[in-house]
């Protein structure tokens, strides 16, 4: 089949005095080979002037455009030319002779990173989005680690106590919590406030518990029980008969007030160095506590002189006087009749005091010449106080007590005086024991 040849008219506007580069310099024999072989010249076209004599720029540029050459090439030889030029450049083959058998494959490939490319970008986190956590669906395997379990709290069982009942000779055997609400209910006026009568419930407490760890029943008649109901240890009332009192009384509302206080302080009891204290307590100071040595004899660390200062304002007792014959105090003291010279008797200098405690009582005074401690002078006489004064009326003696009680440990209408104020069971009892701390009673006595 003959060839066909197609024919481009491609009009090359000269360039004037651009000169060529060195690298199309080479190619000078084939421009000579085309413009000789197939170029073909239009014929110029007169000029005309103009009838007024000078021809205007457009005229000029139409005349100058009908002068230029408009080359024909044909198409085949161009196409060797620029082969040729091309392999000059150095532009190699691309994929090879027959591209057309990887279009279809590379069409796949990118229809699947397409398919790939789009979920990715709408899953793709904004820097405003909040990470949220993803959900991990049960049953996938994952390790979890399990929650750990509430501790569970150590019960131990309830002490007993047995009460030694005196005016019957029996004895009562109960739990250690009924105890105590007997002996608050005995020992302190059921119209203190909440909190004085907490930290009566943690002393009471704190007093048996001692005594049951160390299997102390002295003072207890026969030894068959591990306390009596008097003084002598903790005055005691059944609260069956507490409780049938007071409704008959019309105090209800202070049988419920006591039983809320011996709850909120269940099982609680004052420590020194992990053992129950000597909870010892007393009714009013006179506006200080004692040393325990200043009384008894001994030093006990937790048992030291504080201030307490509310009894004055709050205790009805707080001062108290009473009169007494010479011979009666003399009698009382053991001392004879005429141990008073007849001059010391009309001026008033048989009794003197020798020294004073750190509470502010008497620690040593003589009396007829002979010298007493101020705990005794109280003892034998049967003061309300060991700090007291005196002034004698011929034979008749006036002495003035301070405070009730024997001054040491927690002063009762102190602590109430205290609770007015706002201050906790806890911190009443930390005012007045000095330096203990707090434990369980079940607990001590569980492993005894």
């Amino acid at each position: 089949m003959k060839e066909a040849r197609v024919q481009v008219k491609v009009p090359l506007i000269p360039r004037p005095q651009v000169k060529e580069p060195e690298e199309v310099a080479g190619f000078g024999v084939e421009k000579d080979k085309l413009a000789s072989k197939n170029i073909r010249t239009v014929p110029d076209e007169p000029l005309t002037t103009s009838p007024r004599g000078a021809a205007s720029k457009q005229e000029s540029a139409h005349h100058t455009a009908a002068r230029i050459h408009i080359p024909v090439i044909e198409l085949d030889q161009f196409r060797r030319v620029k082969r040729r030029r091309m392999r000059t450049f150095g532009r190699g083959r691309r994929w090879g002779k027959n591209t057309t058998r990887w279009q279809p494959a590379a069409a796949v490939s990118a229809v699947l990173a397409l398919a790939l490319l789009i979920p990715a970008i709408l899953v793709w986190p904004r820097t405003d989005d909040p990470v949220k956590p993803i959900p991990v669906p049960a049953g996938t395997g994952s390790v979890t680690t399990p929650a750990p379990s509430p501790a569970v709290p150590v019960t131990y069982p309830e002490p007993q106590v047995r009460v030694y009942l005196s005016a019957t000779g029996t004895t009562m055997n109960l739990p250690l919590e009924d105890y105590v609400t007997g002996v608050v209910a005995a020992e302190m006026p059921a119209e203190f406030r909440l909190e004085a009568l907490k930290a009566q419930a943690i002393a009471a407490r704190t007093f048996i518990v001692r005594r049951l760890a160390a299997n102390d029943t002295s003072g207890v008649p026969s030894g068959e029980a591990d306390v009596t109901d008097t003084v002598s240890h903790q005055v005691f009332i059944p609260p069956e008969q507490v409780k049938a009192d007071w409704t008959r009384l019309g105090k209800a509302k202070e049988w419920e007030k006591l039983q809320q206080a011996v709850r909120e302080s269940k099982d609680s009891v004052m420590t020194y160095q992990g053992k129950a204290i000597t909870a010892s307590f007393f009714s009013t100071s006179n506006g200080y506590t004692e040393n325990a040595e200043d009384v008894w004899g001994n030093p006990v660390p937790y048992l030291q002189s504080v201030a307490s200062p509310w009894d004055k304002n709050l205790a009805p007792g707080f001062e108290e006087t009473i009169t007494m014959k010479r011979s009666e105090i003399l009698q009382k003291l053991n001392l004879g009749a005429n141990a008073i010279p007849v001059s010391a008797q009309q001026s008033g200098g048989w009794m003197e005091v020798l020294s004073t405690t750190q509470g502010h009582r008497i620690k040593e005074i003589q009396i007829a010449g002979k010298t007493f401690s101020g705990p005794e002078v109280r003892k034998l006489l049967g003061l309300r106080s060991s700090q007291f004064s005196w002034k004698t009326d011929g034979n008749e003696v006036q002495i003035t007590t301070y405070g009730y009680g024997h001054g040491v440990g927690m002063s009762q209408w102190g602590a109430n005086g205290m609770a007015q104020e706002g201050h906790t069971a806890t911190q009443i009892l930390k005012h007045y024991y000095t330096g203990i701390s707090f434990g369980q009673a079940s607990k001590m006595l569980a492993s005894k």
